[in-house]
């Protein structure tokens, strides 16, 4: 990304100012008059020599581990434009560990490339992914609170010259390249087994390969009148859309007397004063499947509805292959594969804020609608789609409840069934689209154990 920046006139890029070994990039210790010693004296020196010493915009590469006085400067102030770039955290991981063993930190030409292989290490993983996910949190949080908006972008993303131009004029240059340079190349595209010295211990800790975390998903509120109540048991369901919804709330209307729903706060408030030894709870469902109830609902059907105006978008704009009028007689699996897969890419994008599309609670992650709830109500547990019933009969047990017979599983109106569809493309992208999904709750690949 430094290099495609510094091909726009205007723009200067001038690495990582604020590394804590080096000053602008590996080997160097002095930048624009100002060494490491003034700038660990003053770090605002260096930025106030890189604008008097820079033609045009001058900016920086900034990581968790730089200056953090330099972040608490900066991320408020809304005259510094703030780039967002994200990359799976496994491969990042990777490819650091393999830079440090070979000492080369890019590649211009093949013939020089250096070959080594990264030896996982869990525990440093789990560290290193910590660090960048409350990094990434920080800033985000930062700039919803002094209403600033980043320009988000993955590093798969690097290689397409119509994304850096959107960059280089959300940073106020009228200049478009046709094409990169291509001098770069990229160091170590094997696949990631083939980069570590211990795949197999790799695989036994992290279950499955991790995929690259939707980009700055946005933020959710609590939602609480979607949020539903036995009237006769002191249990709060706190629905994740695209879960089994209709199945939970008929189990809560089993208690008799129905149910309470569209709280506002202060319902809610009430509900829990009267119920002091009431328990909250959610259910998730495997991302996969929860996502494909989503489009099956939601987008597939033709019709008026409070999706109406989305399917329209993603087919006209985005060039999702929706039926017009609905699947008829001839839309088969192929068909209903490419629909699906078509509607999850648009859904990562959306929620990465890539598309005027707003991005809707039914293809959020459950992690985010969860972390939004927990604003007010934490829930006391989380249970499984896959093993409902067991679940729901343990938690009224829990309350001090008889539980009411177990409600049938929904029949979901799909002219084509997941299993008729899945494969390891499918199952990628919904790991790009609700990666956080997979790692707080466990799930692996659907259909091998995964749904639980």
């Amino acid at each position: 990304m430094e290099e495609a920046i510094n091909l726009y006139p205007g723009l200067a890029c001038h690495g990582e100012a604020f590394n804590p070994a080096f000053v602008g990039h590996q080997g160097e210790a002095e930048m624009f008059g100002v060494d490491l010693a003034g700038r660990e004296a003053d770090p605002m020196a260096l930025i106030r020599a890189m604008q008097a010493g820079t033609e045009g915009l001058a900016g920086f590469r900034f990581f968790h581990d730089h200056d953090p006085r330099v972040l608490d400067a900066v991320l408020p102030d809304p005259r510094v434009a703030k780039v967002v770039l994200t990359r799976d955290a496994l491969d990042s991981y990777v490819s650091l560990k393999i830079a440090e063993r070979t000492g080369q930190w890019k590649l211009t030409d093949a013939k020089d490339r250096r070959v080594a292989r990264a030896r996982f290490d869990a525990a440093e993983f789990e560290a290193f992914q910590t660090a960048q996910e409350g990094f990434r949190a920080r800033v985000r949080r930062v700039l919803q609170e002094t209403g600033q908006a980043p320009f988000a972008i993955d590093h798969a993303e690097l290689g397409e010259v119509a994304v850096l131009n959107g960059l280089a004029r959300f940073l106020g240059a009228d200049h478009k390249l046709e094409r990169l340079t291509g001098k770069l190349k990229r160091q170590n595209p094997e696949p990631l087994e083939q980069k570590v010295e211990n795949p197999g211990e790799m695989a036994a800790a992290l279950g499955a390969r991790a995929a690259p975390a939707a980009a700055l998903e946005p933020s959710r509120g609590p939602g609480v009148r979607g949020w539903v109540a036995a009237v006769s048991a002191p249990l709060l369901h706190i629905p994740c859309p695209g879960g089994p919804e209709r199945r939970v709330e008929g189990w809560l209307a089993g208690f008799g007397g129905g149910v309470e729903r569209d709280f506002t706060q202060k319902t809610l408030r009430q509900w829990k004063n009267r119920n002091k030894d009431g328990r909250a709870f959610a259910v998730v469902t495997h991302p996969l499947e929860r996502m494909h109830r989503v489009f099956c609902r939601h987008l597939l059907p033709a019709g008026e509805g409070p999706f109406a105006a989305a399917r329209t978008a993603m087919r006209e704009r985005y060039g999702v292959p929706l039926p017009e009028h609905g699947p008829g007689p001839g839309w088969d699996a192929a068909a209903h594969r490419a629909a699906f897969m078509g509607f999850l890419e648009v859904a990562r994008a959306t929620n990465a804020g890539q598309t005027s599309l707003r991005a809707d609670p039914a293809w959020a992650s459950q992690h985010a609608l969860l972390a939004g709830a927990a604003d007010l109500v934490v829930p006391d547990v989380v249970l499984r789609e896959a093993r409902l019933d067991e679940g729901l009969t343990w938690l009224a047990r829990q309350a001090g409840c008889a539980a009411p017979p177990p409600v049938p599983d929904e029949q979901e109106a799909s002219p084509v069934p997941l299993a008729a569809i899945h494969d390891e493309a499918l199952e990628r992208a919904v790991r790009d689209l609700h990666n956080r999904d997979y790692m707080a709750f466990g799930f692996r690949p659907w259909g091998k154990g995964g749904q639980g």
